[in-house]
């Protein structure tokens, strides 16, 4: 639009400023920008020479290029760029991340999202809300994926751009300075790469890599959990969930543990002591909700819990669900008092595990049904997590008394879904929390 304006009002000065920009920016999109270099170049060709008729020209122009300058000035002050021109401090490529760096603390609304389809492909878009020195120098490159450019596509907004022939499923997160972009199962379009160059880069940069992951399948045995209509045991559900999870993280590179292998029934405690003893980084405790019949029409959606005395009657009542195999001699208060003892060094590391997974659990479920109620990340004493040397979190699948959520628990689709989005919130946690 500005090119079209200085053509329309005669500026030569303008008109030559902008297609300078065209071609420096077409040149990073791969774009055809011979038009744009032909009109450039006619207008170099037609620069004041000794004729009397241009020699007014040589007066006004650099009038017009001092005009240029206030333009630039005022957004430089802007409040969003916290007066400094460059807020983005490094941009780079690692493993199959795109990390960026701010100089302030950011937010979600620093982060615009869409997607494009193209001419024998796809495109994923962010554009964020910052300014970056280097944008045209940095070069971005993500193995598996045919091209990733990065421009400063207007003052304050970096964009960076994932094409691909596939439609690609691309991801961010944010942790106070940083925003992290990661591509979702990268296919690996490079024919020619070696087995030994990319199992090295892999055992180099994954952050997957020497993560010891323990999945504890709820209930089990004798101990069926929960039951939903026509018999569906709690039991089966979490197991089948945990199994993907457990495929999920091992081809990301993740050493995973069960806790029990088919249906078998394992003590409370014994659960956490096999954690303790394989060294894990993290402990996942995996089931499914109940509520009595009066409000099994009412009540569904997917909650994740962190160990802590309950400060809500719906932890309670849930804890109390899942704390009955084991559990039933101690009175409430001597369970708080201990569990004030046993959780506090890892409380906070806990909560963000637990924001992490639901996070991404909730949006992979929602992708499949639109209707899923959030429960949100919740405190309550689950004995399955206590005695836990690592951070720990009970994650809440669905309400299997729920007529219509009880028979989504049952299908194999649904579970790999859920399965799917713990994994994505694991991988999150860990690339912010290494």
């Amino acid at each position: 639009m500005d090119y079209l304006k200085a053509v329309l009002n005669n500026d030569t000065t303008k008109e030559k400023y902008n297609l300078e920009t065209l071609i420096k920016v077409g040149k990073q999109l791969n774009k055809n920008i011979s038009k744009y270099e032909k009109a450039l170049n006619k207008i170099n060709s037609n620069s004041p020479t000794t004729s009397k008729k241009i020699a007014p020209i040589k007066k006004i122009e650099p009038v017009k290029v001092e005009k240029i300058e206030p333009i630039k000035k005022p957004k430089i002050s802007d409040k969003n760029i916290n007066n400094s021109e460059y807020t983005i401090k490094s941009v780079e490529s690692r493993n199959n991340m795109i990390i960026i760096d701010f100089n302030t603390k950011i937010t979600k609304d620093y982060v615009r999202f869409f997607e494009k389809s193209i001419k024998g492909g796809y495109q994923d878009i962010y554009d964020i809300k910052g300014r970056f020195k280097d944008a045209y120098p940095t070069k971005l490159s993500i193995d598996g994926v045919k091209q990733i450019v990065i421009t400063q596509d207007k003052y304050n907004t970096l964009r960076i751009l994932f094409e691909d022939s596939y439609n690609l499923k691309t991801i961010y997160f944010i942790n106070n300075k940083r925003l992290v972009l990661k591509v979702l199962d990268v296919k690996n379009n490079t024919k020619k790469q070696s087995a030994a160059k990319i199992s090295t880069s892999t055992r180099l940069q994954n952050i997957a890599k020497n993560k010891i992951v323990v999945l504890d399948a709820g209930h089990g045995g004798k101990d069926a959990g929960a039951v939903g209509s026509n018999k569906k045991y709690e039991k089966y559900v979490v197991y089948n969930v945990t199994k993907y999870l457990e495929s999920f993280l091992k081809k990301r590179g993740y050493k995973v543990y069960l806790t029990r292998n088919g249906d078998k029934f394992i003590k409370l405690k014994n659960r956490t002591l096999m954690a303790n003893k394989k060294d894990a980084d993290i402990f996942i405790s995996i089931h499914a909700n109940s509520v009595p019949k009066s409000k099994r029409n009412k009540v569904h959606g997917l909650e994740t819990f962190f160990l802590s005395p309950a400060r809500s009657a719906r932890a309670k009542r849930v804890a109390a669900l899942e704390n009955k195999a084991d559990m039933d001699n101690m009175n409430y208060n001597s369970k708080n008092v201990l569990l004030s003892i046993l959780n506090q060094s890892k409380i906070t590391a806990s909560n963000k595990l637990a924001i992490d997974i639901h996070k991404h659990m909730l949006y992979e479920a929602r992708l499949m049904y639109k209707d899923i109620d959030d429960g949100g990340v919740r405190e309550g004493p689950f004995w399955v997590l206590v005695g836990a040397q690592m951070p720990s979190v009970l994650v809440e699948v669905g309400y299997i008394s729920h007529p219509t959520e009880g028979r989504r628990l049952y299908r194999k689709k649904y579970q790999k879904q859920l399965a799917l989005g713990i994994a994505n919130g694991i991988d999150s946690y860990f690339a912010k929390n290494p």
